[in-house]
This record gives structure tokens, sequence and C-alpha cells, in this order.
């Protein structure tokens, strides 16, 4: 039995507040089985991601939250079905420092019936065992909803996203037929692209330019999407460099290109980046950076943190000279070195000596976090709010695609372009530890709730979707496309047993 759709919806947010906001219990209390909390995707069957995720929230037996860790072994989660005789289930319990935990497992087969037991010192927390009937399936079982509504409302995706609808207000129509001839046209001899059809849920792809190895990161996700639902015939460019291409005003005609990032003085259909999508998809794979585990590092907590401003990084921007030599005449306030040289090699001498890369864990020692633009946006914000430090964000033209969300002062402490205000700001927040540990938890909160793999995926579908109808041509598999093999799951292959979505409604 899972918790039902309203309050698994309400939790989450609740919870933050709760938390931080009311009282709690004290340290040393000790949770109550009976009492404590546990919601999120992944009590839910039908919700298909590469890694899944729930939580859990140490309530005392009086009813007030834990806001400090009770020990990082005091849940034990075990996940079985009873079909099997052994279950092919990568567990881990994350303790977030704040009476929370998160629980990540990665599933490399298809079950039935999956029981998930919580438990407390060998007793069964909340409403454990939570048993997901029917089939469970894995990241790597093609076996797509048929009914992209049923599917939006399994995942419990907003009905809008302010970017996507931003975006793609700007087009009226989209003529497939005289893109297709039009954007290679215009950026395919400088530029590197590629030209998607999806088709009866399969993906075709064409490049365009030297560099495409990026592709590999738009074809995995749009791999892990068809698996999941049915995606709307559709056919798009994507931008594969670090800058937005669209540079032409609104009044004149422009062409839909998808970027993983985007700028104020540029017209492109904004994506989450390719870090945040790779780091998605290849959770307790591959990455070691990625949403859940930043939330189990986040360092000491905030009394014991450095009260240094701290910021690591390459010399791709020339505010981020200005960042190191003032962190020169600065020590006590700022803590800003380079680990690679790469676009101002000549003055290396001026601006090093390089220091040690240092782990991005480890940045978490310090209160206050710098983000400063890169060649675009710095794809690290994500991940400097999921931690317990506050975020001094630099005013930019540049923007990813959940900026639009966040409000300077509520989310993190905005310093000028030119970095002309930043020792300013580092002091204000010196003379105001609440107000800036209140930001570092609102904007960890926004994390928690808007930048999940659950919420990455809705926002991927829910983009397609929008663009979906605004073509006004048939999406065509057009000459040179290839088709992108799924990948092979010979090992653990699973059945699909999806019923048709007449008989899902």
């Amino acid at each position: 039995m899972t918790l039902g759709l309203f309050s698994w919806l309400l939790l989450p947010c609740c919870l933050g507040l709760l938390t931080h906001e009311i009282p709690g219990a004290q340290a040393g209390s000790v949770p109550s089985a009976a009492k404590t909390l546990v919601w999120g995707p992944g009590l839910e069957a039908n919700i298909v991601l590469p890694a899944r995720f729930f939580y859990i929230q140490a309530v005392d037996s009086s009813g007030k939250n834990l806001t400090t860790s009770p020990g990082e072994k005091t849940f034990e989660v075990k996940i079985v079905s009873p079909a099997e005789q052994f279950t092919r289930i990568w567990i881990q319990v994350l303790d977030r420092h704040d009476g929370s935990f998160l629980v990540r497992y990665r599933m490399y087969a298809t079950y039935t019936d999956l029981h998930i037991h919580i438990l407390l010192k060998n007793k069964h927390v909340a409403k454990s065992p939570f048993i997901l009937k029917g089939t469970v399936y894995h990241e790597g079982c093609d076996c797509p909803q048929p009914n992209g509504a049923v599917w939006e409302t399994h995942m419990h995706c907003p009905r809008s996203f302010p970017q996507i609808d931003r975006d793609l207000s700007r087009y009226a129509t989209v003529d497939l037929d005289l893109n297709s001839r039009e954007i290679p046209q215009r950026f395919g001899q400088r530029q590197s692209l590629c030209h998607y059809t999806v088709k009866d849920n399969k993906v075709y792809v064409k490049t365009f330019g030297e560099h495409v190895g990026f592709r590999i990161f738009m074809d995995a996700i749009l791999l892990s999407l068809t698996r999941k639902v049915k995606l709307p015939d559709l056919e798009f460019f994507v931008n594969l460099g670090d800058w937005p291409l669209e540079k032409r005003k609104p009044t004149e005609k422009i062409h839909p290109i998808f970027s993983w990032c985007g700028s104020n003085n540029t017209r492109d259909i904004v994506m989450p980046t390719y870090d945040l999508t790779e780091s998605v998809l290849e959770t307790m794979g591959r990455v070691s950076l990625d949403m859940m585990s930043v939330q189990a590092n986040t360092g000491p907590p905030w009394p014991d943190k450095n009260a240094t401003a701290f910021w690591r990084g390459r010399d791709s921007r020339q505010e981020r000279l200005e960042l190191v030599k003032l962190s020169r005449s600065h020590p006590n306030m700022l803590d800003a070195a380079f680990t690679n040289f790469f676009f101002f090699k000549h003055d290396e001498s001026l601006y090093g000596p390089l220091v040690k890369h240092v782990s991005f864990f480890d940045f978490f020692k310090y209160k206050y976090q710098i983000n400063i633009d890169g060649t675009v946006a710095a794809y690290r914000m994500p991940y400097l709010l999921a931690g317990d430090s506050v975020v001094l964000k630099q005013d930019s033209a540049y923007y990813e695609h959940f900026y639009s969300e966040l409000r300077p002062w509520e989310h993190y402490i905005p310093i000028r372009a030119d970095l002309g205000d930043l020792l300013e700001r580092i002091k204000w927040a010196r003379d105001h530890d609440e107000e800036a540990r209140k930001i570092a938890l609102a904007g960890q909160q926004f994390a928690r709730n808007h930048l999940m793999g659950d919420s990455i995926f809705c926002y991927y579908y829910k983009l397609f979707e929008g663009y979906a109808r605004l073509q006004v041509t048939e999406p065509k598999v057009r000459k040179d496309m290839v088709l992108v093999e799924q990948p092979a799951d010979d090992l653990f292959p699973c059945y699909c047993h999806r019923k048709r979505a007449k008989d899902e409604l």
C-alpha cells in the first residue's frame, strides 16, 4: 500500500517547511518507527526512472521531526520480489543530515510485486512493507506507456513549466519542411547540429558539423523517454555547442533551435543541460556527481563551515580572472583559484599557480559558494543549490531551464556581473548569518523539489509535447537520417505487459 496522490504531492513541500521552520526535536531524540514518515516516487510502480528514489523523515514519539541526523545506519531498507529467489537491485540510504534520508535504488531487471521493507531496529517504519503491485519495469526495459496523458499523471508532472511556455510562445506554427531546408543552410556549415525525427516512437538522426560528440546525451534522453512513454511524432534541431544560436529578433523570421543554455540575446528553446541530463540518466552508474549524491555530502553543519566564499574552476571567462585577483587581495574573505588554464594560458604567471582539483563535495566545507559564468552559464548551479551553503550568483545574460523560477534574495544572493559588489555581499552574509542560512535552505529546497530526475523527465516530455502541437507539417524521416538503436538488454530482457491506453483510463 502506498501513500495517496494528494499526500504524496503535499509531503515534500510541507516537510521542507516543517524541518526548517518549526522547532523540531532536539539532537539526541530517538526516531519512532510508527511516527516516521515515508513518501516519494520510488514507492509507485508506474514511475520508471534510471534510479528510483523515496524519502524518510525521522519523527520522534511526540510527533516532532528530527532536524539532525539520528545516525547514518538508522534505517535499513530491503527490496524483494516474492516471485523471485534473487533480486538484482542496488540500494543506497543517503543521510541528508537534517533528520531526513533519501533512499535510492537501481533495478537491473524487471520484477513483479516489489516489496520495500523499511526497518528501524527491526521494526517496520510507517506503512512498511510498501508493495509495488504488478510489473515493475527497470530502466532498460523498452515498454512505453501508450498514452502520454496517463504517463504524465503517473509521473505527477506539473501542468506547465514557465520556461517552456515562454520559449514556445514565440512560434505560432512550426513548418518542418521549411525548417529542414533553412536551418542546415543557416547553421549547418559553421555549427554542430543534430536533426532529429521521432516517428512511431523510434528515434532518427542526421548530424551537421565536425564536433558532434555531445550527441550522445541527446540520444540517451530520447531513447530513455521512448522506453517509458510514446512520444508524439516530432522533428527538431538540437544545437550541440555551448552558445545559443538564434540571434534574430522575434519580429524577424526565427527558427526553433533546441539548446542546453539560453540567453537574453537569443531565442533558442532551452532544455536541461547535458550535464544535468547525464547525471539523471547515470545516477548510481558512471557519474559520481548527481542531484542525489550531493544531498548526502553537504559538508559540516552550518555553524561549523568556513565563513569564506569559495570557488574553483578553469579560466573560461575574464571575470574569473578578476575573481582570482580579488581573492589574492582579500584572502580572509575569498578563496578562489584555478585548477586549469586553457583560454588565458599567457596569463598563467599572473593568475597561477594552479591548485589541485578539489572534490565537489568538499566545496560545502564553506558557507558561501560563488557561481560565475564559464563560456556560458556555469552548469554546476543545480548541485550548488542542492548543497548546504548559500550561493552567490553572478548576474548573467545566460540561463538554464530553471533559472526563471529562482528569485534573488530568496534562493540565492545576487552579485553584479562585473563582481563589483562581491566583497560587499560576502560581508552582508557574514553580518546576517541567519538570513544567509535561510536563503541557503530555500535554494536547497528548490533543488530538491524541482531538479530531481522525475522533474527532468517531465520537463523533456512537456517540451516535446508542446512543440509537437505547433507542427503544421508531418514529421518525416529525412534523407540520410539513421535509426538510433535502443541499447541491447540481453542479460535481463523484459516482457512488456502494458495494457492498451483505453483500458487504463
